[in-house]
């Protein structure tokens, strides 16, 4: 039986992947410690998520382990061998970086750093898969000439029609301390690749979704602003006039994408991962779609302050990702997205 270990795993994408890998046979080991509701409060807490999977899944054990524990770390994976390392954990919020910068970067960048030198101590022929983030790019995204359009932005530029793709500069641009600390990590990941022979990739995620998010203000889109249409809570707008972009790929998506990976892994590769064209959305245009499946009037409050760094519109090219791993693909639309984010809000008040 293959073995793997999951960081983050009572996280929306480490759980989804604890369940898709369950269901094809896998072990798994799950490592989290309910971080998140440190980070976020009670509305943050996934420890729900934990035991959701202990009950459901037919091959998981939990590891309560903090990844900046270096030696706990390479225990595990001396203990354990898994086949395959999917990282998942991290701090996940730009405004909670700057008020706690050391966290940030011990969680993002030294808890990437531990994880890689316990695996290739360890297991140096497993698969380390790193959930990064479009942020590695920064504020360069703002650079590409946009239009404005009734209810979002847009790419002005013929040369971004598919989104925004894996030559993209890092360099020279205002990232975020959080942006800072997931370079760090994604740059790590290569160099264990390149340098070490370390099967690896960065998946670098736009809005990574799905019902199983326990969306909070500071992180988690599309689960928070329809938590706040179903409470009829005020969702406060940070500039751009609500007509910001993101596109969404949903959690299982992002799941079989991993899979894809392990199945045909090579050595420090990056991938940008999103939903693409199809699935994007900005502010203005999910109140609608949350509105259409609630019947309920979103309430909302503009602030015209724009979060620091924040895209005004970013689409993922998955050019590469499609090439690369052919037989890959999005298959989950946004409005089955929208879908199952409201029947299990719905669920979850009941």
């Amino acid at each position: 039986m293959k073995k793997l270990l999951v960081t983050g795993s009572s996280g929306l994408i480490g759980s989804e992947i604890v369940t898709y890998f369950d269901s094809l046979g896998w072990r798994i080991v799950g490592v989290d410690n309910n971080m998140r509701a440190e980070f976020f409060g009670p509305a943050g807490d996934t420890r729900w998520n934990q035991h959701r999977l202990e009950a459901e899944c037919r091959s998981f054990s939990h590891r309560e382990l903090d990844i900046r524990d270096r030696s706990g770390v390479l225990d595990l994976l001396e203990a354990e061998k898994p086949d395959m390392l999917v990282h998942t954990a991290a701090q996940p919020s730009h405004d909670l970086a700057a008020a706690r910068p050391f966290d940030d970067f011990d969680v993002n960048a030294v808890g990437t750093l531990n994880l890689l030198e316990a695996t290739r101590k360890a297991v140096p022929r497993s698969v380390f898969v790193h959930m990064s983030t479009n942020k590695v790019y920064g504020d360069r995204p703002n650079e590409i000439a946009l239009k404005e359009l009734e209810t979002r932005w847009d790419y002005d530029d013929p040369a971004f029609a598919d989104g925004i793709d894996e030559s993209m500069s890092v360099d020279s641009c205002l990232h975020s301390l959080f942006g800072a600390s997931k370079a760090a990590g994604d740059i790590l990941v290569q160099e264990y690749g390149r340098y070490f022979d370390l099967k690896s990739c960065c998946l670098r995620g736009g809005c990574l979704t799905g019902p199983n998010h326990s969306g909070v203000e500071l992180h988690g889109f599309l689960s928070y602003l329809v938590k706040c249409n179903l409470e009829r809570r005020e969702y406060t707008v940070f500039g751009y006039k609500g007509k910001q972009v993101r596109d969404n790929i949903h959690s299982l998506d992002v799941a079989r994408c991993v899979e894809a990976f392990y199945e045909n892994p090579g050595c420090g590769e990056v991938f940008n991962l999103g939903g693409g064209r199809a699935n994007s959305v900005s502010i203005l245009e999910a109140f609608k779609m949350a509105e259409e499946r609630t019947g309920k009037a979103m309430s909302w409050t503009y602030s015209d302050t724009a979060r620091r760094g924040d895209h005004m519109c970013y689409i993922s090219d998955l050019t590469r990702l499609r090439t690369r791993l052919p037989g890959w693909d999005v298959r989950l639309s946004l409005d089955t997205i929208f879908d199952e984010i409201v029947e299990e809000w719905v669920r979850r008040k009941t």
